[in-house]
């Protein structure tokens, strides 16, 4: 062997990490608020038995609205399927921090996604993205208030609507903004390309894979809201946060004492 290799090997022996040691103690884990996730946690104690209730949210102001439309014809098929459908009118909703939370149309729109175990975002594509009226109804539901989440472990479902080719721009930002409003995005979306060309003139949807597309993502959300409402406050129970809850529980103690 010659002096480089010699040189390796010594520095292989003496630096090479073992990753397949995996019995080290955790030094940086908090073990008060350290838990191994149990499969039993995950089934609830008692099943709901109400209809899943499901809010829609649509991107557009005008009269004849493509996203409105394409939302109404989803919402018939979740009623269908035995769900309870809530469908928010955006128009008189004023800009984000315009107006003070307490606006009519805002306290409807928070009391709404209260209420829901799950959601619909349908939005017209605009310049490459969603649409600002899409992006203002989520803007007014915060992500806390108070102890609660609104959105936390709830069930989102994604579509859009196109005047052109088919384009998944819209259903990609308000999967990246379900995914930071701590809900569970479905896997399967809708985008209707052309939809002036998919709508009767009485507003209901043409037969077509586009409606066929829809239905398969209604039932997919049904299903993933019956599989998780019940288990939704274990299935986004954090480490971190809980340790900062016990870190404020402390906090709160010892101030108390001194």
């Amino acid at each position: 062997m010659g002096l480089l290799q010699k040189r390796v090997a010594k520095w292989s022996s003496t630096k090479r990490v073992c990753v397949s040691k995996f019995t080290d103690k955790l030094l940086n884990l908090d073990e008060r608020c350290f838990q191994s996730p149990q499969q039993a946690l995950l089934v609830p104690k008692q099943a709901s038995t109400h209809p899943p209730r499901i809010l829609m949210l649509y991107g557009s102001l005008r009269e004849r609205s493509y996203s409105k439309l394409l939302t109404l014809e989803a919402a018939r098929i979740l009623e269908a399927m035995g769900a309870e459908v809530r469908v928010f009118d955006p128009l008189g909703l004023p800009q984000p921090d315009a107006t003070p939370d307490s606006h009519p149309k805002v306290k409807e729109l928070r009391d709404l996604a209260a209420w829901s175990e799950g959601m619909v975002w349908c939005s017209p594509e605009r310049h490459g993205a969603m649409t600002g009226i899409m992006k203002s109804q989520i803007d007014w539901i915060p992500l806390s208030l108070g102890a609660v989440r609104p959105t936390q472990g709830k069930t989102l479902a994604v579509m859009e609507v196109s005047g052109g080719s088919q384009s998944f721009n819209a259903v990609n930002q308000m999967r990246i903004l379900g995914r930071w409003m701590r809900m569970l995005t479905i896997p399967n979306q809708s985008s209707v390309a052309k939809a002036f060309l998919e709508f009767e003139e009485d507003g209901r949807m043409k037969p077509s894979a586009y409606y066929d597309r829809v239905v398969d993502v209604m039932e997919e959300l049904v299903k993933f809201t019956l599989l998780t409402r019940d288990s939704a406050p274990y299935l986004v129970d954090r480490y971190s946060e809980r340790k900062e809850s016990a870190e404020a529980l402390s906090k709160r103690v010892n101030q108390k004492l001194t």
